[in-house]
């Protein structure tokens, strides 16, 4: 790595708790937020809070759940790139500069991506003066490419949709043999992913149970964490929950016309960001409760009814939903926020839970990476009146079912492991040793300790070298 000052950002401790950065700092990021979004400062926005210190959440109305367990979403639309995987591309890419993987005056980094870790990493690289490729599908939204762009990363596109990750695999291989200076950022595979989620994301659901437990939501802990999959970094979040509570239940979902763990199947399919027709080397499988299949054109069809002006106003004025709660999903819901939400439901009606419960999801991006789509379920499905808006409210969320459901068996969490084997040995060149170790839960817990060492690493540099705002 050259002598030569690195850029850098907030530390995980500073990602969760951001009242611990120097408050100078995060006053200038916080003006840098409207008033200069590309400059670097704003790496030191990236945490799930506000500057009052205020996660930033929605506890889900029972007019548009149908239950009445209280589900929290978390939304990321705060973030820098409006999405929380800014957070796992940061949390990669300051891991390698500081331990000397890469040098941000020599390397060009490689993105495989669906879309918003992509988006992140040409965000975040290019606040901290490194050159990106960002490797996604052909036919992901429109938004998508542009946001890439304008963050000043190149794009390769290859075939396929959201599913096709083999492709990405094999374009990024060739990538990588046609230029020696060119490093891999694998989400897949980058345990600084699975870091950011386990520490930033799970400790700040752990704080949120508390707040909500004082507000008279929940009892003080969190009964589910239910994440779709992509990478399967967001879903990392209930390793660190399992932790507090033991009976915790982890909660995954993949899209039907792709179900990789429940069926060993695969297809394509249009829930964006997740569904990526493997196994990621990041996801703790062995930890999880459950696989859900969720359907993507329900997905969808849920997040049209807050696309239209007329879908919306029936939300409120048919179906009772609170003014405030639709303004502010309105801006707050992707494909797969609507996807995630689904799956709260069906956890809620699977385990039983009742009032004094709480469920936690993700919102992991906004609509504005999505009005093309939106464009194109209008034109298919025409415009949702109210008589369709309150229809597919009582259809698609109230009507949730307990069908296509795994739980984790022995049996299943098994087979969920072994997929991992025609990806990662297979393809990625890993041994089967490597794959075996993440049996032991001490392999996960070595890596969750790491935050620390990362911590320490990067407060030692930060005290020989000034932070760059």
């Amino acid at each position: 790595m050259s002598d030569r000052q690195l850029i850098t950002g907030p530390t995980f401790n500073e990602m969760l708790h951001p009242h611990l950065i120097d408050p100078a700092i995060r006053r200038k990021a916080h003006e840098a937020r409207t008033d200069d979004p590309l400059a670097s400062i704003n790496l030191f926005n990236i945490t799930w809070r506000d500057i009052e210190d205020r996660i930033q959440y929605h506890v889900l109305p029972p007019a548009l759940t149908g239950v009445d367990t209280p589900i929290a979403l978390l939304t990321s639309i705060h973030f820098p790139t409006r999405s929380h995987k800014v957070g796992a591309t940061y949390s990669v890419l300051i891991e390698k500069e500081l331990f000397g993987d890469v040098d941000p005056w020599k390397h060009t980094l490689i993105w495989p991506s669906t879309g918003n870790y992509g988006i992140g990493g040409a965000y975040v690289a290019g606040r901290m003066g490194v050159r990106s490729v960002v490797v996604l599908p052909q036919d992901m939204s429109a938004e998508r490419f542009e946001m890439i762009e304008r963050f000043g990363a190149q794009v390769v596109k290859t075939p396929g949709s959201e599913s096709n990750v083999k492709e990405i695999y094999d374009r990024v291989k060739a990538l990588m043999a046609s230029d020696p200076m060119m490093r891999n950022m694998n989400q897949f595979e980058e345990m600084g992913n699975y870091r950011f989620h386990y520490h930033v994301t799970g400790n700040t659901v752990v704080d949120l149970a508390r707040e909500l437990a004082e507000q008279g939501v929940g009892r003080g802990r969190v009964s589910a964490f239910v994440s779709s999959m992509g990478s399967a970094g967001t879903i990392a979040a209930g390793d660190r929950l399992k932790q507090e509570w033991p009976e915790h239940k982890i909660v995954g979902l993949e899209p039907i016309q792709c179900p990789t763990l429940a069926l060993n199947g695969y297809g394509a399919h249009d829930i964006q960001g997740i569904g990526d027709k493997h196994v990621t080397w990041i996801h703790n499988v062995s930890n999880m409760d459950a696989i859900m299949l969720i359907d993507d054109l329900d997905s969808k069809k849920g997040l049209q009814l807050f696309a239209e002006d007329e879908a919306r106003r029936a939300l409120v004025d048919d179906l009772g939903m609170p003014q405030e709660s639709v303004d502010y999903l309105s801006t707050r819901l992707g494909i797969s926020s609507i996807c995630n939400i689904y799956g709260a439901i069906k956890a809620v009606k699977h385990y039983g839970f009742g009032p004094d419960d709480l469920v936690v999801t993700v919102a992991t991006d906004g609509l504005d990476r999505y009005w093309s789509v939106m464009g194109a379920m209008q034109q298919t499905y025409g415009a949702i009146d109210r008589t369709e808006a309150v229809a597919r409210v009582r259809s698609l969320f109230h009507g949730q079912k307990t069908d296509l459901i795994w739980d984790g068996t022995a049996e299943n969490r098994t087979r969920w492991h072994n997929l991992k084997y025609y990806t990662w040995v297979e393809q990625q060149g890993r041994t089967v040793e490597e794959l075996d170790a993440q049996l032991d839960p001490a392999w996960w817990e070595e890596h969750q300790q790491r935050v620390s060492q990362i911590d320490e690493r990067l407060i030692e540099y930060r005290a020989g070298q000034p932070v760059t705002a």
